[in-house]
């Protein structure tokens, strides 16, 4: 159990940081104030726990990290879950940071692995380019939906505009990884895995940079694709994934998708799953767990992929 847990909250304009039987703080979300949280944080040796956020909890990350502070960064629905298993019912900003100290203390949470700052900069790119890549699945479902001829014009010329800014960003991103020795070579050996291309992979790097420091177990567990038990006596329910990061998640299922198509040890994993008597659905997944280990042990032991003999 760590010693020193401190529960944040984070919101727009400030953070609540709450330390578990402890006091609590308001902090703006400004530079000076964070880096002197931050810094008191790393002198404590305290673990900072606070839910992923999407843009708004950058600047509390970027000064944890310049002050080499540790810190885990958790699924929003695994802390409504644990807020619930613990009897809190009530939903403020100060009760949040509070039920994130006590989630810090009462579980293992594994402290989130920061991306270096140069891998950062070269990698800055690809969460745009998947707002992107939505923004134009959202118009193309329209164009689907639109029948007037002026929208469905208006509708395609935004589809055009939005895959020409998908395409620069992919030929950016893609030069920033090559100028990069290390970046590249670990790029290129995750590509040689079925079903992984160059979105994949910089997806991968980006979002789950413990990629090759985890244990199997720990490594799907981050990505949510761990089986979750669900047994009560001796009912002994379905197993199912929970929790986890949405982004590699996501990213995993259409790689292994592509896998269990081509290549022929993947394919023969996910059939005998179906033959077994699992949906597809849950062949996919269980195939997308098993590629994501594959991944973890290739980044690990230094190596590219190697095909099952056939």
């Amino acid at each position: 159990m760590p010693q020193f847990v401190i529960g944040v909250d984070v919101a727009k304009d400030w953070i609540d940081a709450q330390e578990r039987n402890g006091k609590a703080e308001r902090i703006e979300m400004q530079p000076a104030p964070l880096r002197r949280f931050a810094k008191a944080a790393a002198k404590a040796e305290a673990l900072v726990v606070f839910e992923a956020s999407g843009g708004y909890d950058r600047p509390l990350r970027a000064a944890l990290e310049a002050a080499g502070a540790v810190y885990t960064r958790v699924n929003p629905a695994q802390a409504r879950q644990f807020a619930r298993a613990i009897g809190v019912t009530a939903k403020a900003d100060r009760v949040d940071a509070r039920v994130l100290a006590e989630m810090g203390a009462r579980l293992e949470l594994a402290p989130t692995v920061p991306l270096s700052p140069a891998r950062r900069q070269r990698l800055e790119g690809a969460p745009r380019r998947r707002q992107l890549v939505g923004m134009r699945k959202q118009e193309l479902t329209r164009l689907q939906q639109t029948q007037d001829a002026f929208a469905r014009r208006s509708i395609s010329r935004h589809i055009d505009r939005l895959t020409h800014e998908i395409a620069a960003f992919e030929a950016e991103i893609a030069a920033r990884v090559a100028a990069d020795p290390e970046l590249a070579e670990v790029d290129r050996r995750l590509c040689t895995a079925p079903g992984v291309g160059p979105v994949v992979a910089v997806g991968l790097l980006t979002e789950l940079p413990e990629l090759g420091q985890l244990d199997r177990r720990q490594v799907a567990a981050m990505a949510g694709l761990a089986p979750v038990a669900r047994d009560s006596g001796q009912r002994r329910g379905s197993r199912a994934i929970a929790g986890g990061r949405p982004v590699p998640r996501a990213l995993l299922y259409l790689a292994a998708l592509q896998a269990s198509r081509f290549d022929p040890g993947f394919r023969a994993f996910r059939e005998r799953l179906q033959a077994a008597g699992k949906s597809v659905k849950q062949a996919i997944i269980a195939t997308a767990r098993k590629l994501l280990v594959t991944l973890n042990a290739m980044l690990k032991a230094g190596k590219d992929f190697i095909p099952a003999a056939t």
